[in-house]
């Protein structure tokens, strides 16, 4: 007798199916067709049952069939899992009084360092001869009157070091005058620079960063300060590495510090004992936290801050969904990453941004089996077809990737999805270890989004897919440098608006990424934000279901998920696990689906087991 089967994967961010056909317990089933779409809603909820009967409505049309025509379909056992992230701020840049510090105008003028007393561009006339000054220039002032007026100064005797500039005029003037001083343009809050203060200016040259003000000592040299004075700029000197060009002015009372901001504690709540941790100590003391509280029971954040509204904004929507009682809902698990974000300056004079550090966060919830059962009858209703909960997630995926070509047992798979990461190891003879993480996909792409500053609220998410292409820079209409440096050439020209730009190599083409970061700039963020969260995680799991713990007793390793598709992740995986002697590669499903289905295509299997041992319905 035929039977056709349906299996089916609900994850954090897609759902998956399997359509395949069993003819009798001892021939393998033969696969039809197979389907991926975004999952809707939370995972393990009701709001799952449109996503679910998309994706079995596109498997079947693929198989040839209708929906009704199949007998069984197979849900996976996992218990949901909510995810969430949240991105804690832990140090900020205050200007106090008048101090004004960087500044990153796209085009400033000239290029060199000015050192002088601040003066109105009016007051130039009445400068003593040979007196350095930075020439202070509003908005009122044309460009042309403007280098006029300088260049009569410099030929009165009156040393122009350089000029700070309202509107975006820094080149036009620059090349007005007799010879180039430093002009830092585009500066909204012109008013409020002091006057007669002694400053700084500095343009580094074309395609090169300042050197002088974003060296705590090369501010002393030019400020003449003590070595306490010294130690007070270095947060100036902090917030202007990078940057092309900056002004620091001197003023008696003026001040910058970096802030510590109370950023809250986590409680972690362990088998064997409880550890409250700092948020502002950063990751990694959260994270060896966890390590000293063993098996994780519950954590909490405190109240009124940022870490606290996350945790029991998690734990509510969990109580919502399930209806249980919010004092039974607990985390499971916390992964806990540091990251660098641009904060904007309080007090400053040109909305000035500072690097900030701060701490990202995901957390997990696990429910009971109560949802899925739930889940299931719900999907049998509304599809007319019997629906059983099927297996353990870890396992089928191990299953699933069991019918990659040249793989066996022992083996480890890793299973990096949006929300969470999952390790399972099969050793012939003993259970499947398996264990399920918090943080993945998704937390890379909010690492890349608050460390790049990339536009929200489009059509089109820019951090997902800096994660998921490689890099290129379009040097001319005809080629393109890749991000390793090698360059591709066009035998028709390219799109004139992608001139100069540096854009993603995707499908569809290059796609321009909205950013002045540079290609070097975006790769280094993005291999960090992977590193720190697909590599941290990975091993973390690994570790976990390694015999004795030890990563040097897994043989074989193989990448399943949505993640595996991520055209890097397996390389940096190799590279991080070469150490041990582990061979890592990227599941290929059935020979055909790469790294993914392979939960889907796991829970047929198991069933076709099942039914050979005489235990399926």
């Amino acid at each position: 007798m035929t039977t056709i089967i349906a299996g089916i994967d609900v994850g954090n961010s897609t759902t998956e199916v399997a359509i395949a056909q069993l003819s009798d317990s001892h021939t393998a089933p033969r696969f039809l067709a197979a389907s991926r779409v975004p999952t809707t809603g939370i995972k393990g909820t009701l709001s799952n049952i449109p996503g679910m009967v998309l994706a079995l409505r596109r498997a079947a049309e693929a198989a040839d069939m209708s929906v009704g025509e199949i007998d069984l379909a197979l849900l996976n056992e996992a218990t949901p899992v909510i995810g969430d992230i949240a991105m804690e701020t832990i140090t900020e840049t205050i200007i106090t009084e008048s101090t004004m510090i960087g500044h990153n105008p796209g085009s400033p003028g000239g290029m060199g360092i000015g050192v002088g007393q601040t003066v109105h561009l009016k007051n130039l006339v009445a400068v003593k001869r040979g007196e350095p000054v930075i020439v202070v220039i509003p908005r009122e002032y044309d460009f042309e009157v403007a280098a006029s007026l300088i260049r009569r100064a410099l030929e009165a005797g009156v040393d122009v070091q350089g000029g700070i500039v309202q509107a975006d005029d820094g080149v036009l003037i620059a090349n007005r005058l007799p010879k180039p001083i430093p002009l830092v343009d585009e500066v909204r809050l012109i008013e409020q620079v002091p006057l007669n203060m002694l400053a700084a200016v500095e343009v580094g040259e074309h395609g090169q960063v300042i050197r002088q003000l974003s060296n705590p000592y090369g501010i002393a040299t030019l400020f003449d300060l003590s070595p306490k004075e010294t130690q007070m700029v270095i947060p100036i000197a902090k917030a202007l590495i990078g940057l092309r060009s900056a002004v620091v002015i001197r003023t008696p009372e003026g001040d910058v510090k970096t802030r510590r901001i109370p950023a809250g504690t986590l409680k972690l709540v362990g088998e064997t004992q409880t550890v409250t941790v700092e948020m502002d100590g950063g990751s990694e003391a959260i994270m060896a936290g966890l390590k000293k509280v063993g098996r994780l029971n519950n954590v909490t954040g405190e109240a009124g801050t940022n870490v606290g509204g996350m945790i029991e904004r998690v734990r509510q929507t969990m109580s919502d969904v399930t209806e249980k009682p919010l004092s039974d809902v607990r985390i499971q698990d916390v992964l806990a990453v540091d990251c660098l974000v641009p904060q904007q300056v309080a007090g400053g004079l040109a909305q000035e941004f500072s690097m900030e550090n701060a701490v990202g966060l995901a957390v997990m919830v696990n429910t009971d089996q109560l949802l899925m059962q739930r889940l299931a009858l719900a999907l049998a209703q509304e599809i007319g077809v019997r629906v059983e909960l099927g297996g353990v997630e870890a396992n089928m995926a191990i299953l699933g990737a069991l019918t990659t070509p040249g793989i066996d047992v022992p083996l480890a798979i890793l299973d990096l999805g949006a929300g969470s990461t999952d390790a399972a190891l099969m050793v012939r003879g003993k259970p499947v270890k398996s264990i399920h993480l918090a943080g993945a996909g998704n937390m890379v792409s909010l690492l890349l989004q608050r460390e790049l500053d990339l536009p929200t609220g489009t059509n089109v998410d820019v951090a997902e897919e800096i994660k998921s292409y490689p890099l290129a820079k379009v040097e001319s209409l005809f080629h393109i440098r890749n991000e390793d440096n090698s360059v591709r050439f066009f035998k028709e020209p390219l799109d004139p608006r992608l001139f100069g730009r540096v854009a993603l190599i995707t499908q569809n083409g290059l796609v321009p990424i909205p950013t002045q970061h540079t290609i070097e700039r975006i790769r280094t963020v993005r291999r960090e934000a992977k590193r720190r969260v697909f590599l941290r995680n990975s091993l973390r799991a690994l570790e976990m279901v390694a015999p004795l713990g030890n990563l040097r007793n897994i043989e074989f390793v193989a990448i399943v998920g949505g993640s595996g598709q991520d055209f890097e992740l397996s390389q940096m995986l190799m590279d991080e696990l070469a150490i041990y002697g582990t061979v890592v590669g990227t599941a290929n499903v059935r020979g055909e689906l790469g790294p993914v289905n392979a939960v889907a295509t796991g829970l047929v299997l198991s069933y076709h087991e099942k039914r050979k041992a005489g235990k399926a319905a």
